[in-house]
């Protein structure tokens, strides 16, 4: 029995057309070259991997979004990548670790078992950069820098970056001497920020009255550069081992504010993005009237240790397909050319249609029977054949 809903997709899976397909391989291409005069040098991840390779450093959430299936050949657990970083941390770690620093870079499509709330896709198109070897600010503001490069390349407008870091947190909750529990709580508190459930946990807490207020005040430390001197008031004092953390940020405000001083920066200092998985710095890159960040990195030391060399870490990944939606209305591709040749055997025919190719010109041969003529194929012109010779005739001029 013929399945009349053969040509049904999964849900959340989306194949690309022409049309739309043209402008996610042109911005690739432009994107990977941009990349390329940074020094990053591309890699390619295997699709399917070996699940712990999959998951290393990810948490549970990566887990969660991970199809994973038995090899038939061996028995053991295979996953389709869900996220390329993990496995460019391995090449890093095992495959490249004479290279120091390491600028490596990578696109393609990761698979998703359940789609963002917003965002219902299940394959994005992966593409970022991760820079390996170097644990100094300067490497972490290098990344910020080819992120935002990306996204004026890439043609996105009113871009607004968000800034954190890690840090700051880990130091409050070491100084709060809580359990992994109580840590955990006050971190899904805090990304809610559900101000009532955050006062009802630090009095169940009995935490002493100086983290106690510094905890509370957390989510309320947001906004321009400006909130580090705040932030700095406010914690060093009770809390010596955020001072690091906090003067990071401020270094990277005073470095946007010489370098990109009409981008919106901002800063939140409850905003733990990849709170497991990062250890310094995180930022996002965001957009008016989108509802989520369109590009998100940090800095992740340490996570290619078991893969054979623990190295410091910091990089940036976005979804290509996401970039391409944002600007495909404001997009004009080149229109190239297209010729339309006869079919035949001629020699000098063929000969003639090698070289426009050879030159990257578009020669599309008519098939015995066709129905679409020329025209209805986005032709433009011709080769016709005058004085023994077959020579490029526009089709207004041929008619």
């Amino acid at each position: 029995m013929q399945n009349n809903n053969a040509w049904l997709l999964p849900e959340g899976i989306e194949q690309t057309l022409p049309d739309k397909a043209i402008i996610v391989e042109s911005l690739r291409r432009k994107l990977l070259d941009m990349f390329a005069c940074w020094g990053y040098q591309q890699v390619i991840p295997p699709m399917i991997d070996y699940l712990d390779s999959l998951l290393v450093g990810s948490g549970h959430d990566l887990s969660m979004q991970t199809f994973k299936m038995t090899d038939q050949l061996t028995g053991k657990s295979l996953g389709i990548r869900a996220d390329m970083t993990p496995q460019v941390a391995r090449m890093a770690g095992h495959n490249l670790s004479e290279y120091s620093p390491a600028r490596l870079c990578y696109v393609g499509t990761v698979l998703h078992t359940i789609g963002d709330s917003l965002e219902k896709t299940r394959s994005p198109m992966q593409i970022g950069a991760e820079l390996y070897g170097h644990r100094g600010l300067e490497s972490d503001i290098e990344i910020i820098g080819l992120m935002l490069e990306m996204l004026a390349v890439a043609g996105v407008q009113n871009v607004h970056l968000d800034l954190g870091h890690v840090g700051i947190y880990r130091a409050i909750c070491s100084q709060s001497a809580l359990s992994e529990q109580q840590e955990s709580e006050l971190f899904d508190i805090l990304q809610r920020k559900a101000i009532p459930e955050l006062i009802e946990f630090i009095e169940d807490s009995e935490l002493a009255e100086p983290v106690a207020k510094i905890i509370q005040e957390l989510p309320k430390l947001n906004g321009g550069s400006e909130i580090l001197a705040k932030a700095k008031d406010l914690i060093i004092d009770c809390v010596p081992d955020a001072a690091g953390a906090i003067e990071e940020l401020q270094r990277i405000a005073d470095y946007l504010a010489v370098n990109y001083p009409s981008l919106p920066a901002h800063f939140d200092l409850s905003e733990l993005r990849g709170y497991n998985y990062h250890t310094g710095v995180v930022f996002a890159a965001l957009v008016p009237n989108v509802g989520k960040e369109i590009a998100r990195g940090g800095r992740y030391d340490n996570i290619s240790e078991v893969f054979g060399q623990a190295r410091a870490a910091t990089g940036f990944s976005a979804d290509l397909k996401k970039i391409c939606h944002l600007i495909s209305a404001s997009v004009e591709l080149e229109t190239q050319q297209k010729i339309s040749a006869e079919y035949g055997e001629d020699a000098d025919l063929l000969a003639k249609i090698r070289d426009l190719r050879a030159e990257g010109r578009v020669v599309i041969q008519r098939l015995p029977g066709q129905q679409a003529g020329a025209a209805e194929l986005g032709c433009t012109a011709m080769l016709e054949k005058l004085n023994d010779q077959w020579v490029v005739i526009p089709i207004n001029e041929s008619e």
